[in-house]
């Protein structure tokens, strides 16, 4: 019974532990890393691509195959012997084996294995931009959350304020300090101030939903780790954007991806020149039969199988030699068509290249954008609190009236959310800058 309650009060502790976990940056990209759908399919792609070598590979080998077949036959026949025919019933067949082997037809063979290998790498290389866009939806999604429960901080001080303020006005209004409409605006400031603090909680309890979904996990009992992101400072961008985007160049597989696109369409030309070229294959094979009479007379017998099969026994070896000489100008039509989807990929690397180019001045603009945004928030902020501390004392003293002090705190509170929304805007721009550049950007 002892070691019953021991091991209930573990798992119970377990569980508990378990509903208590809060999720790292690290943890929730490596998770939807792990699990997404989406890149569970193209890691299939890619075992799809790595078959496809195997085929193409088992080309340079030769094929072997083995043949029987046997017949039944009843009524009149030819009686080689006596010149007559004669009515009877015999069964026969035969066995062979046979091989052939493609020595040469154009490189096809050999173009289509390099093609096919090229294939793999491009495969991988989708699996890679996945796995990209989804890290970069999930630092975004996990920063949210953390964007949400700065703002619901900030929203219970504020309401905490409120509740201290009421227990004062209270006080002053039962001793006839202040009339009872201050007193009632007071409490109704206060109202407001607890409906925000409810309207951040839905907020936090929709960004953890969102990301809990992106995670394809259970919403129940999810939270993340507070992660220290620190100040931004304009030291953390890079000198130009052009900076980025010749590092991007060297490690965005966007462009290593439309630069193996150009890589096969390269054998597909060669390939469609292939059907210019003679092809050459070879054969072997080796065969025998046999055949028994069912109708023999008494004291006959037939041959013994084995001895049919030896005496029988032949042995063929041929090549085959295929010279194209005209077909209507399909290989013609063939090759430019190749030609012209090589021009394609040509053309699509070039986009790829001015995409992420425009994509990387744009991230470039606003994350100098943003962090001129949270200098003048900083900036703001400051002095906003200075003007609280001197909104606060006056009214505390009665030389200010709770409308303007009321417009002094809401001043205030717009900056720390100002401050707050400036912060983690210009931490994700700046992610996605490290982002390109090659950088871990899940620390």
């Amino acid at each position: 019974m002892k070691t019953k309650i021991i091991l209930l009060g573990t798992l119970l502790f377990t569980l508990h532990t378990f509903s208590q976990k809060k999720w790292t940056l690290k943890e929730c990209v490596n998770h939807a890393l792990k699990n997404n759908i989406s890149v569970k399919t193209n890691k299939l792609n890619i075992e799809i691509a790595e078959k496809n070598v195997k085929s193409s590979k088992s080309t340079f080998y030769p094929s072997l195959s083995a043949s029987t077949g046997g017949n039944l036959n009843f009524g009149s026949t030819f009686d080689p012997v006596s010149n007559d025919r004669v009515s009877t019933t015999t069964f026969g067949g035969s066995l062979g084996v046979g091989a052939s082997y493609m020595v040469f037809n154009g490189y096809r063979n050999l173009n289509t294995y390099k093609q096919a290998k090229i294939g793999v790498e491009s495969s991988k290389l989708d699996l890679e931009v996945m796995e990209n866009d989804i890290a970069l939806q999930v630092v975004n999604t996990y920063l949210n959350v953390l964007f949400a429960k700065e703002n619901l901080e900030v929203a219970k001080v504020q309401a905490e304020i409120s509740k201290k303020q009421i227990d004062r006005a209270t006080a002053q209004f039962e001793a006839g300090a202040i009339p009872k409409g201050d007193l009632l605006n007071i409490q109704s400031t206060a109202a407001n101030d607890a409906q925000n603090v409810v309207t951040q909680e839905n907020g936090l309890n929709i960004a953890l939903l969102q990301l809990a979904q992106l995670l394809q996990v259970s919403y129940d009992n999810f939270d993340v780790a507070t992660m220290e992101v620190g100040s931004p400072s304009a030291a953390l961008l890079y000198d130009t954007s052009n900076e980025v985007y010749q590092k991007a160049l060297t490690n965005r597989p966007e462009i290593e991806r439309a630069k193996l696109s150009i890589e096969r369409a390269d054998f597909d030309i060669k390939i469609a020149k292939a059907d210019y070229l003679p092809s050459l294959s070879t054969s072997f094979n080796v065969g025998s039969n046999y055949g028994f009479s069912l109708d023999l007379p008494d004291g006959a017998s037939n041959p013994k199988l084995f001895n049919q099969l030896n005496d029988n026994l032949g042995y063929g070896l041929g090549f085959n030699l295929n010279i194209p000489i005209f077909n209507g100008f399909r290989n013609d039509a063939n090759v430019e068509r190749s030609k012209i989807n090589k021009l394609v990929s040509e053309n699509n690397l070039e986009s790829e290249k001015l995409r992420l180019q425009q994509t990387i001045e744009q991230a470039y603009l606003d994350s100098k954008a943003a962090i001129k945004t949270f200098e003048a928030a900083t900036i703001s902020l400051e002095a906003q609190r200075e003007a609280f501390k001197n909104a606060q004392a006056s009214f505390d003293y009665g030389a200010m009236t709770q409308f303007d002090y009321d417009q002094v705190r809401n001043r205030l509170v717009s900056a720390e959310s100002a401050l707050i929304r400036a912060k983690y805007d210009y931490i994700f721009k700046t992610k996605v800058l490290q982002f390109f550049y090659g950088e871990n950007i899940l620390d």
